[in-house]
């Protein structure tokens, strides 16, 4: 825990070495216009579009993290329990955190032990592109984990890209604002010569994480209050490094890439309000690491190879000093190697197959007495082909998993960490398939229809399994079926107010089959039990339009919009014959009926405005539909100007931000209340 001891010493570093940079002068103008600023998916060139966020695009959102960016994608639903240290995860379609895959540049993101990807620690500063893909992405030359996702988010890092014969690209900021804010950050990118290049990006958080909220019960039932107040959150504090390095590099007919990444945050958990508590002691740090490479290369015209390695070491300490309910401090520590060998072979002009197999083994231990040590090897291998048949285009894949697993049951030892005992677990294997489709009725015009089947999966993961108090080591995997059917429209127009138009809707179907529960056993309310009894049933509408306008007095205007029809249904059977009338076609827990939001970016001259607005519908905190348990619908409007300012050859941009404008006050977790009216200060120089 060096890191924290010394995170004053470390954030004055920052500081000086970001004026520092800013104050060198490049001989050469690194200017570049990025006109487009509309989110919109790709046009034709894939069977399914992406919902995509870049450039320009992200810097209008007033947003700090990647969980704050995604929020505005249709038929997205994040957890959000508070401040910027709170967890943040993600949720596509109603089919649960733990069917969505995140990729980092490429590579998916894993976490063995409880299967959520905290979205909150991925910084915007080095960010390129955000896309969202419903089933899997569009494409088949890829790692066979690719396709093992019910829904998929791919986060792409900036690549070095260097103009004017440029031999460095540096852009430097720093954050201030409202919780005691201070987020300095810089991204240093290094042409070595014309086929390598370098990157470093460093950025730190620190912020007291206090916050202004009203918290206001009633009685159920009644208008009676039960509380009204207004306090301030506590223990909500976070520190955070995160250093990542890359070298990127190109040969013929191909490319390579290395990335190493660090992440260290010490944050305190601010924990729900309940039974009249207020504040919370909870406390976590983490430390992430992964090393990963990734290399194309055009073998011939028609074969293609490319492979994928990574190593990640991921420790987490979770301390709870109160002694009132039960006193926790527990160390794990999870590693996984992976590597993977994709073959692409082109058969015809319109027809392509690819070959993809991976290997991916992972480990966890804990210094927990009497902890289960899981070792878990999963192998994929996974056969598609891509076919375009006139207006017709047309993408298929089976992908087989095959899962071994064993563990070892002791008190932790940290010279021989396992005892003799051996358990193995029921080896799983299974085979799965996916069909996608697009028709274009006119070739020369921008409008396509498409629809997709899948069937996919998810393991249970070591939490579901092996945790001492909840674990059930025969559980079957969760299974879900997405049936999809739309179309999009997009059309660009010249010398018209409207500059360019699109708009999309999709309907879908998705069943959740063995669904993971969490149910006391009878004869303690301490210990739980992990059972397969779960069913869902999702019914949902996406449509979005997008557009760009051409106003007077030369300004520009770009507008999403976005709306979610979800109805997701919990068909669980339940021993208790009270308990299945009430909760028997509910729906499922924070999924609200309706869900939106609006983005909107006017540019004139060196000046911008970005506004936008999320809306999420009524909802319940349980699938037992009572008015007890019914969530009140919220809304957040944000604001920002922006002001670029140009100084010889360095490109400067001051940003003044209002997040919360009318001060609403919400939970998207119960007993979490976010924040109230917010601020936000940034200075950015890029040389």
């Amino acid at each position: 825990m060096y890191l924290l001891k010394t995170k004053n010493q470390l954030l004055i570093a920052a500081l000086l070495s970001i004026f520092q940079f800013a104050q060198a002068q490049s001989k050469l103008d690194s200017l570049q216009h990025l006109e487009e600023v509309v989110v919109m998916a790709k046009s034709f060139k894939e069977v399914i579009p992406a919902q995509k966020l870049s450039g320009e695009n992200l810097k209008a959102l007033n947003s700090l993290s990647v969980a704050d960016a995604i929020r505005y994608f249709s038929g997205i639903q994040v957890k959000d329990y508070g401040g910027i240290g709170g967890l943040k995860t993600i949720n596509i379609r109603s089919m649960g955190t733990h069917h969505v895959g995140v990729f980092y540049d490429g590579i998916q993101l894993g976490n063995a032990q409880n299967g959520q990807i905290d979205l909150g620690r991925f910084s915007l500063d080095n960010m390129e592109e955000i896309s969202l893909y419903n089933g899997q992405k569009s494409q088949i030359f890829q790692p066979a984990k690719d396709f093992g996702s019910s829904g998929s988010v791919y986060l792409r890092s900036r690549t070095p890209k260097f103009i004017n014969n440029k031999k460095f690209n540096l852009n430097a900021s720093i954050k201030s604002g409202s919780f005691d804010l201070i987020n300095p950050s810089f991204v240093y990118e290094q042409k070595i010569n014309n086929n390598l290049s370098a990157s470093l990006n460093i950025e730190l958080i620190n912020s007291s994480g206090k916050y202004k909220y009203r918290y206001k019960r009633v009685y159920p039932g009644t208008q009676e209050v039960m509380y009204d107040t207004t306090a301030i959150r506590k223990n909500g504090d976070v520190f955070s490094f995160r250093t990542e390095a890359g070298l990127y590099g190109t040969i013929p007919e191909g490319f390579w890439k290395v990335k190493l990444y660090y992440y260290d945050s010490n944050r305190g958990l601010p924990g729900a309000i309940v039974n009249n508590v207020w504040k919370n002691s909870q406390r976590q740090w983490d430390r992430s690491f992964f090393a990963q490479g990734s290399f194309q290369k055009s073998i011939t015209n028609k074969y293609e190879i490319q492979a994928n390695a990574k190593y990640a070491y991921d420790f987490m300490h979770f301390l709870n000093p109160d002694t009132s309910t039960m006193r926790i401090d527990n160390s794990f520590h999870q590693r996984e190697w992976y590597g993977s060998f994709a073959n692409k072979y082109a058969v015809a002009s319109n027809w392509e197959i690819s070959l993809s197999t991976d290997v991916q083994y992972n480990t966890l231990s804990s210094d927990m007495p009497g902890f289960f040590f899981p070792r878990r090897t999963t192998s994929l291998i996974a056969l598609a082909s891509a076919l375009e048949i006139g207006n017709f285009k047309m993408q298929g894949s089976l992908l087989a998993t095959f899962v071994n697993e064993d563990l070892r049951i002791g008190n932790y030892n940290p010279d021989s960490p396992y005892q003799d005992t051996v358990v193995v677990a029921p080896n799983k294997q299974e085979i799965t398939p996916a069909f996608f489709i697009s028709y274009k009725p006119i070739r020369d015009q921008d409008l396509n229809f498409r629809a997709f089947y899948k069937k996919i999966f998810r393991m249970p993961t070591f939490n579901d399994l092996y945790y001492t108090n909840i674990g059930f080591s025969a559980l079957k995997p969760e299974f879900t079926h997405q049936y999809n059917v739309g179309f999009q429209y997009s059309r660009s127009l010249k010398n018209k107010f409207i500059t360019y138009f699109q708009m999309q809707a999709d309907a879908y179907y998705n069943e959740v089959t063995d669904k993971i529960v969490a149910e006391p056993a009878k004869s303690s309310l301490y210990r739980w039990t992990m059972t397969n009894i779960g069913s869902v049933e999702i019914r949902g509408l996406e449509t979005s339009l997008s557009a760009a306008f051409q106003l007077p007095y030369d300004m520009d205007m770009n507008l999403k919009l976005a709306y979610t029809y979800q109805k997701a249904q919990d068909f669980t059977k339940k021993d208790n014959p009270i308990l299945q009338e009430m909760s028997y076609g509910g729906q499922i827990n924070y999924i609200p009926w309706h869900s939106g939001s609006v983005i909107v970016g006017m540019t004139y001259q060196s000046w911008q405005l970005n506004y936008s607005f999320i809306y999420i519908g009524e909802r319940y905190e349980n699938s037992v539909n009572l008015q007890e348990f019914y969530q009140q619908p919220w809304y957040t409007h944000d604001m920002a100007i922006v002001k670029k300012i140009k100084l010889n050859n360095i490109q400067m941009r001051i940003a003044g931000e209002i997040n919360n404008l009318f001060s609403q006050d919400y939970e998207v977790v119960l007993n979490y209340p976010m924040p109230k009216r917010n601020y936000k200060i940034s200075f950015i120089v890029e040389i």
